[in-house]
């Protein structure tokens, strides 16, 4: 029972990240039915820039991973401005070849840039806790506490917010939110940045216990659509418990 309770805890922080990631994949394909792949390479991104700034800048754990959000949500607002939004007309087939480009292009520089060798990301949360007899690292009990938070921002974010409610309006009725006038670029733009966001904050955390290399979000990003197919594509309380479970 006790290794059942122990692989379970351990389930739990991995399948957090993964939830965290399928959240944002879900977001922009709710809202602008793209699956968009590059997601992945944000993911990856995302951890390069936090280890980066750990490095160089000798910044703690906790502002690294929040400069990596920054960076990474600019970043998925560019890549919506200058391929996505272009092509809000063309077919989905379109849009997965734009995705999946912008996917081998960070691959390729983020190999250009760091190099393809793995790498570790070191943090202070490397003790191991005992929680009921149960034996956890800090780093994976601050992954389950950290995704529950952002989680919970994100449904407050959502329900009870103008901009969340516009989200959703567009997620369940494209036409509907034209014709009560939300603004459908506004919507794109603060979808992919929330989407990039989630990615960087998913890999900020999960870096820690993981290796760093430029095809690390592949496996991550598989994985992701995989939980948004069994919750259902768009659907985030799915996303959630298709993460988990």
């Amino acid at each position: 029972m006790e290794l059942f309770l122990q692989q379970l805890l351990n389930g739990l922080s991995t399948g957090s990240v993964y939830t965290l990631v399928a959240l944002g994949l879900t977001m922009v394909f709710g809202v602008l039915h793209i699956p968009n792949f590059a997601h992945g390479a944000f993911y990856m991104i995302g951890a390069y820039v936090a280890l980066t700034v750990m490095t160089i800048f000798g910044v703690h754990y906790w502002i690294a991973m929040f400069v990596s959000i920054l960076v990474i949500a600019m970043l998925a607002t560019l890549a919506e401005r200058l391929v996505y939004h272009p092509l809000r007309n063309a077919s989905p087939l379109q849009h997965m070849i734009a995705a999946v480009g912008i996917l081998l292009f960070l691959e390729a520089l983020a190999q250009v840039l760091w190099g393809a060798d793995y790498r570790r990301m070191e943090t202070s949360y490397d003790e191991v806790v005992n929680i009921f007899g149960l034996t956890v690292t800090e780093q994976r009990l601050l992954i389950l506490i950290a995704a529950v938070v952002i989680m919970t921002i994100l449904h407050w974010f959502l329900r009870k917010t103008m901009i969340g409610a516009a989200i959703i309006a567009m997620a369940q009725n494209r036409e509907g939110a034209y014709l009560v006038g939300i603004n459908a670029n506004v919507i794109a733009v603060l979808t992919f940045a929330i989407s990039g966001a989630m990615a960087a904050a998913a890999a900020s955390l999960a870096s820690p216990i993981t290796l760093i290399f430029p095809a690390m979000g592949n496996l991550v990003i598989m994985k992701a659509f995989v939980i948004i197919i069994i919750g259902g594509m768009g659907s985030i309380p799915g996303a959630i418990l298709g993460g988990i479970f």
